[in-house]
């Protein structure tokens, strides 16, 4: 469903044309009432004038604008965005409840704030743990995780506060006094570690493997960074890069339904003009800004494809050496390295699909902007 802006442009503009023309006769349905979710009405639906080109490019924007709260409703970020996705999807405002919610100040930047709040982040900071750190390498901080999730806030705050720091001195006592499951750490997987401060492509990652060989460090430092420092810093890495890409998009579809409504304004004013001349030009600026809008998304969504590619590719290889290396310190890495790279696998997918909607949506602005001039 279409935004209410641009829906009520667009009727006027429709009206305009059938009065202009002594047709204002009951109209067919549009071209892009039957057109799916995130689905792009064929070229030849919009090859016609107002009345072809304007419904199918309004439609494609706003089946793409609720797409996106779909994906963000269904994905990996905090619980607060998701539930909030949901409850607008779910709104018997229809449109007008997906439009306020990518409008800044709106449901999604309210749902950002809450994640602000110390019991959130609390939660979120136990179940990272509890994604991170496995029973076998450490299972006092696996265990002390777990109750604070199945407890109170007050629980959850104690953890943070001193129950991580406790749990892990336990654990790591008790990888000291028991001799099987003391490591020993290679000199190669050190410099391989000193190679992944230097250019892993996260950022996390990067910082926990520089915590690992800081100078000073010990053979158990890098331990707990193949242990679960490692781990936790994959994971935030790609929370963040989730978000951020999120944050994005979200400004781009609200700013993109705003400009197709100008257009659709501008196109209406062209109908009945005095000045003709006037009318035209400021039309075909206004579709100009959405076919640039379009493409500054769609080049920054090739570069989201390309850092989730190398992110891909990098765990690929660490998932490859962790199946040949015969040092202990590797033989809890295969499965999350895999995992890893499925997750980026799937950014590097949603990111070559959001930037061939960009691509046709700058597409249908140009057409629209050589209509306009005939």
């Amino acid at each position: 469903m279409m935004p209410r802006s641009i829906r009520a442009a667009l009727a006027t503009v429709a009206a305009a044309t059938a009065l202009a023309s002594g047709t204002a006769t009951l109209l067919a349905a549009p071209a892009w009432a039957t057109v799916p979710s995130a689905v792009v009405a064929p070229r030849s639906a919009v090859a016609g004038g107002p009345a072809d080109g304007l419904p199918a490019i309004i439609a494609s924007a706003a089946d793409a604008a609720r797409d996106r709260v779909l994906r963000l409703a269904k994905s990996n970020l905090p619980a607060e965005i998701r539930t909030s996705a949901w409850n607008a999807l779910r709104s018997t405002r229809g449109e007008a409840a997906i439009e306020e919610w990518l409008t800044p100040g709106g449901g999604y930047d309210a749902a950002k704030q809450r994640l602000r709040d110390a019991r959130s982040r609390n939660r979120a900071y136990c179940e990272q743990v509890v994604r991170t750190h496995t029973v076998g390498f450490s299972p006092q901080v696996r265990a002390a995780a777990e109750r604070a999730l199945k407890g109170n806030d007050a629980d959850r705050a104690a953890f943070v506060r001193t129950g991580y720091a406790e749990a892990q001195k336990r654990d790591r006592a008790a990888r000291e006094a028991d001799g099987r499951h003391r490591l020993e750490i290679a000199a190669k997987d050190r410099e391989f570690v000193r190679a992944m401060a230097a250019n892993d492509p996260g950022e996390h990652v990067r910082a926990a493997a520089g915590w690992a060989v800081r100078p000073g460090s010990t053979d158990e430092d890098v331990a707990e960074f193949f242990g679960y420092g490692w781990t936790s810093g994959a994971v935030l890495d790609l929370e963040a890069y989730r978000l951020r890409v999120a944050d994005a998009d979200v400004r781009r579809h609200h700013l993109l339904t705003r400009l197709i409504a100008q257009a659709a304004a501008a196109e209406q004013e062209l109908e009945t003009a005095a000045d003709t001349a006037r009318a035209r030009a400021e039309a075909e600026r206004s579709w100009r800004a959405v076919a640039e809008h379009a493409e500054s998304a769609r080049t920054a969504w090739l570069a989201e494809q390309s850092a989730a590619r190398v992110q891909a590719e990098s765990w690929r290889t660490v998932a490859q050496v962790s199946k040949e290396s015969a040092d202990t310190v590797w033989k809890d890495i295969t499965a999350p390295a895999e995992a890893r790279q499925g997750d980026w696998a799937a950014e590097q997918t949603e990111a070559s699909e959001a930037a061939a909607f960009w691509k046709d949506m700058a597409d249908r602005a140009r057409e629209s902007e050589t209509r306009v001039k005939n």
